[in-house]
């Protein structure tokens, strides 16, 4: 299976880029491309459940880096914005050009929900809202790839293309964070 493209990194950012930065394409992915991007979209859930359990509950607790994260909200974390993601895919196919809404992931993660709750909760709805999510990306034609919304945080422009790849980096982006704890408990 290739892998997402990522950019050169410094060795200093290691910890908080484990797979690389994404690098967007340009133009539109070919149909094999993007079955490669959805295919890591479904794997997530049961990739991020293994990395947990090996992690184990104590490691979960801890930051993977300094000034990061822990694994507990790195895990809730992904349930947040996969959601959000799931919903832009929503907006730009039903809507012109949408706006997407903004959110704050560094608040979210400091609401109380994510240290009382349970992380196989969220685990769980990432399970079930991957494979609603990738039911849709299945069905998109080659036109619905080419649609488009604004994200306003980053000032810019994404195709579905685009967020495709965007989305199935961050998944994996944040999976090698647990990944990271996992093997500190190894």
């Amino acid at each position: 299976m290739s892998q997402i493209p990522v950019a050169p990194l410094p060795t200093d950012e290691h910890l908080r880029y484990p797979i690389g930065r994404v690098q967007l394409p340009e133009g539109p992915l070919t149909p094999a491309e993007r079955a490669v991007y959805i295919q890591q979209i479904a794997d997530l859930p049961a990739q991020l459940r293994e990395a947990g359990k090996a992690a184990g509950g104590v490691r979960l607790e801890q930051p993977y880096r300094p000034g990061g994260w822990n694994g507990r909200q790195v895990i809730h974390h992904l349930a947040d914005a996969h959601l959000n993601n799931y919903l832009r895919f929503h907006l730009a196919l039903t809507e012109e050009h949408p706006s997407i809404p903004a959110w704050n992931p560094s608040a979210w993660v400091e609401l109380p929900d994510v240290a009382a709750t349970p992380v196989t909760v969220s685990l769980g709805l990432l399970e079930h809202l991957h494979a609603r999510w990738v039911v849709l990306l299945h069905h998109l034609t080659a036109a619905d790839w080419q649609r488009t919304f604004y994200h306003p945080v980053f000032d810019r422009v994404y195709t579905l293309d685009q967020a495709l790849v965007q989305y199935a980096w961050h998944g994996r982006h944040h999976l090698g964070h647990v990944q990271l704890l996992a093997r500190e408990n190894a």
